[in-house]
């Protein structure tokens, strides 16, 4: 009887962590990111509680943990069993739009991007470092080399896979930096085999586009997004003008372009002309007419946590609003979008579509215009934005959200 006294007493005294993600409850979100990915790489499970106080984390209680929350500035709550048990029981009802999703390990992060400074900054890079979040550089090197597999997930800086620069031509040809960017580049593509850049880039596409359908999870921004699908869709096809690669283009080209090719997008148009600082229709960001910085937001769809749980997860937020952004590929166009991809951000007002969703394969991808959430117009050689002012960024979690979403245990598909 003692014995069951004492069982009674420690369990009813047994406590977990709960990290709020609300906007009244939290005070660092990004870093919220950043302690739970370390407890998973302690080898211990989280439960993400979708669609409950903004996205919260539930997790083991111990004097590790909660120091290490002191010490980020991360907010947090202590609850007993009994009181995780509540929650998780309200959770589980059929009439609530929640549910709670096991997170098991950390996964292994890489960023594809040059290893040298670029005169421009990555979101991506930046909030993973400011949530200490680790994760490998990587280059066209390394993913010709094969060595994506090493990895869980993989980022996408703000590339252009099409071999055409950037399309910085028009702008920036003079600049230094231009002119060193594209040595550096041949250079590269030649020590690797290849007579053209662009050439070496679609190969280098080939490869993460192998990676994602065999189960990787790959996340794109800004131009890394419709370059990466345009390179794919003109496979074969020469689509760079003489200032790019030394030759002309192919005549008629958009005629041969394979739309079955790529991953999001479908019927776009390609520019022409290569002053011109774009690729393709893909891109609003010349459609937008005169939205006023003051008004640009774009809106978080709603799903069903227990029959959709991928994008409910990659939609977690502190609120559904969140503040429009440029970059050179900043929207999406609705129309250009296949039907079997999902949106999960969008402006109705000007029809375009900020953040979406798809599966290739047994992998998945997720492209999200613009270039930094919070510098509305960043211009080549800005200063990097400090997340130490937007500890609460909901363009930011939105980036959070697709680093977690690969260590989530596999449900089995409802039918």
């Amino acid at each position: 009887m003692l014995l069951l006294f004492f069982l009674f007493v420690g369990k009813s005294f047994a406590s977990v962590i709960l990290i709020p993600m609300d906007a009244e409850g939290q005070e660092n979100h990004l870093k919220a990111y950043g302690i739970t990915y370390w407890v998973l790489s302690k080898q211990q499970k989280v439960q993400w509680l979708l669609n409950y106080r903004g996205g919260s984390f539930l997790l083991p209680d111990g004097d590790a943990i909660r120091k290490e929350c002191q010490i980020r500035g991360v907010s947090f709550e202590v609850l007993s069993d009994g009181q995780a048990e509540q929650i998780l029981d309200e959770i589980s009802s059929p009439s609530q739009n929640q549910d709670a999703v096991i997170l098991e390990k950390a996964p292994k992060i890489a960023v594809y991007s040059p290893k040298e400074n670029q005169p421009w900054d990555d979101a991506v890079t930046m909030v993973l470092t400011y949530a200490e979040i680790p994760y490998t550089t990587i280059y066209d090197e390394e993913v010709l080399g094969d060595k994506l597999a090493l990895y869980d997930w993989l980022h996408l800086h703000h590339e252009d896979f099409t071999g055409q620069y950037g399309r910085f031509y028009g702008h920036y040809r003079a600049a230094p930096w231009y002119i060193e960017a594209k040595e550096e580049a041949e250079a590269l593509a030649q020590k690797l085999g290849y007579a053209k850049v662009s050439d070496e880039k679609l190969a280098v596409a080939l490869k993460i586009r192998n990676y994602v359908i065999g189960g990787g999870f790959m996340f794109a921004m800004c131009s890394a997004t419709d370059s990466f699908d345009i390179a794919l869709a003109a496979e074969n096809v020469d689509i760079c003008e003489p200032m790019f690669d030394g030759d002309p283009s192919d005549a008629n080209y958009q005629a041969k372009l394979d739309f079955g090719n790529t991953f999001a997008f479908t019927n776009f148009i390609l520019e022409r002309n290569p002053l011109r600082y774009e690729f393709s229709s893909i891109d609003m960001t010349n459609r937008r007419g005169n939205v006023p910085k003051e008004s640009d937001y774009f809106s978080l769809m709603e799903f069903s946590a227990k029959w959709d749980p991928v994008p409910t997860m990659l939609t977690q937020n502190h609120t559904s609003l969140v503040k429009g952004f440029m970059g050179q590929t900043t929207a999406f166009a609705r129309d250009e979008i296949k039907p079997t991809v999902m949106v999960l951000g969008e402006n109705k007002i000007n029809g375009e579509a900020r953040y979406i969703h798809g599966i290739k394969g047994k992998g998945f991808f997720t492209f999200y215009g613009g270039h930094d959430p919070e510098d509305y117009q960043h211009r080549v050689g800005d200063p990097k934005t400090e997340l130490d002012l937007h500890p609460t960024s909901p363009g930011y979690r939105l980036i959070l959200n697709n680093v977690l979403f690969p260590a989530a245990r596999k449900k089995k598909q409802k039918t």
